[in-house]
This record gives structure tokens, sequence and C-alpha cells, in this order.
């Protein structure tokens, strides 16, 4: 159990948090908010404590918390969604690590792996279109990890432009829009920096 939940009650925690994790005011609205902290910090006071005189946590102690936390979050929704409850992931948590850290009183082995925010979705978004996903071909592969070819990837993007019909399927145009607006923006370089501000602590250098 290498993870601990933060349910989120505070009206102004939750305000403060809606503004640092890109400014989402439903955060605020929600009536369930739940942050999953990777979590190395009890084991490793519980080793001082006992005079154990342990090594300093490293990064596959974080990476195996992560999936610890991550593990936890995926059983709520889960349970959640068969009692007809909605959630949504709120990857920006990972943002702004310096007043996140110390908005949620953090120690240094312990870093947000997810916040997810909970509640009752009306018709309308129960209802909407999901994305489409890549066809399984592309995910799942046997034994050995296959990298795409330059026309696999070029086709996985197509054959998800054409399941959700988008309006413009040229597969380039697309990709780079999408390479632009996620994976180049501020919030995206901004998480980076948090994350590795989060992972100095657990650097062996």
């Amino acid at each position: 159990m290498l993870y601990t939940i933060l349910d989120i009650t505070d009206e102004e925690t939750k305000k403060r948090l809606a503004v640092l994790c890109d400014d989402q005011p439903f955060i605020v609205r929600a009536p369930l908010v739940l942050i999953f902290l990777a979590d190395y910090q009890r084991w490793y006071d519980s080793f001082y404590y006992e005079g154990c005189n342990p090594r300093k946590p490293g990064e596959g102690d974080i990476l195996l918390a992560c999936a610890d936390a991550i593990i936890a979050a995926q059983n709520t929704v889960v349970v959640a969604e068969s009692l007809g409850i909605g959630s949504c992931y709120i990857g920006d948590i990972i943002e702004n690590c310096e007043s996140v850290r110390e908005l949620l009183a953090l120690p240094d082995y312990v870093l947000p792996a997810a916040m997810v925010v909970y509640g009752y979705p009306v018709e309308s978004q129960k209802n909407r279109k999901k994305p489409a996903r890549f066809d399984d071909k592309y995910i799942v592969f046997e034994n050995k990890y296959h990298r795409l070819t330059k026309e696999e990837h070029t086709e996985m993007h197509k054959s998800r432009y054409e399941k959700e019909d988008f309006e413009n399927r040229n597969t380039n145009e697309n990709i780079k829009a999408f390479c632009n607006r996620k994976y180049m923006s501020d919030f995206a370089l901004e998480m980076n920096r948090s994350a590795a501000e989060y992972l100095k602590k657990f650097s062996s250098k």
C-alpha cells in the first residue's frame, strides 16, 4: 500500500485546486474530490522509526508507488460507475508542484499521482458521443513490442478519424494540431517541470 488518499472537503482548498489545475471550475462543484498520492514517506518513516537505517527512496520506489496509487484510483472509478456515479481524472494535479505541495502539506517522498472528481452526470453527458479509440491491433501485441511504421501510424489515425466522423480527415494536419495543442503546450511543459521537481527527492544522483 504505497499510496494515500486525500478526501478534499474544504471549499477553499477545492477553489485553489480548481485554479492550480488549469482553471477548471467544475472541480469546486464536484460532490467528491479525491487525490491519490504516491506515498513512500509512510514506509520510509516506519523504517526510520524502527532503526532500520533506511536508504533514500529512489526512482523505482516512486514508480511502484505511482502504480499503486493509479490502481487505487481506477478501482474507485469502476465502483463509482457501477453506482451510476460519473468521474473525471484531473491530470493537471501534477502541475504547479510548489503550490500543490504547500496546499496539501506534502512531504518529500510523496507526490500526487492522480486527482479524480465524482458526480452524477446529466443525460446529455451520459448520451454524448465518446471519443473513438485506436483499434486493438495498434495497442495489443504478442510477446514483444512492435514499433509502428509511418504507414501504420497514418492508418491508425485515419481509422480513428473515420470512426469519429472528423470533419477534417487530413491525418497530417490533425496530428500537427494535436501536437501543438497538447504535447507542445505550456501546460505540458509545466507538467514536466513540476514532475522533475517532485522527482528530485527520489533521484539517486
